[in-house]
């Protein structure tokens, strides 16, 4: 038996999706530090803030295996060395199906979410078909809708 499909127009926020990815690391962060947290969490990446918890790019581990192919020592670089800068996020208000259409467009695994212009945690696309389909609720949300 399936779980029922629950239509957009019960417009969940990204701000009610229950992450699978929170790996958020320092801009001045050890190479070799993010790499061990990456494989210790099983994740392919993870959002790089600044001292105010803003966002400021996204390493992979495709960007350190670049740099390891390029010959670095990620002992003696910094995830700001690492990373793809860019600013791509979402605001925790947004709703799933704008999360879609942002990832879509943007070819993003991991979507920076913000909280009052911090970034709270990271959804991936998995994250956003559980949401979609009913599951990875907040609990207060999935106590709203009836459900136990």
């Amino acid at each position: 038996m399936s779980a029922p499909v629950i239509s957009v127009a019960m417009a969940k926020q990204v701000g009610q999706i229950v992450p699978t990815n929170i790996v958020k690391f320092r801009e001045n962060q050890n190479g070799m530090d993010v790499a061990d947290a990456l494989l210790s969490a099983q994740m392919p990446g993870g959002v790089v803030v600044n001292e105010n918890n803003q966002l400021v790019g996204f390493i992979s581990e495709f960007d350190l295996l670049r740099a390891l192919e390029a010959g670095k020592d990620l002992v003696h670089m910094t995830a700001d060395e690492i990373m793809v800068k860019h600013g791509i996020s979402i605001p925790d208000s947004a709703s799933i199906q704008e999360a879609v259409k942002v990832m879509k467009s943007n070819h993003l695994l991991n979507l920076p979410v913000e909280h009052n212009g911090e970034v709270a945690y990271t959804i991936t696309r998995h994250d956003l078909l559980r949401a979609w389909v009913g599951g990875g609720l907040k609990k207060n949300d999935t106590a709203r809708r009836g459900e136990k």
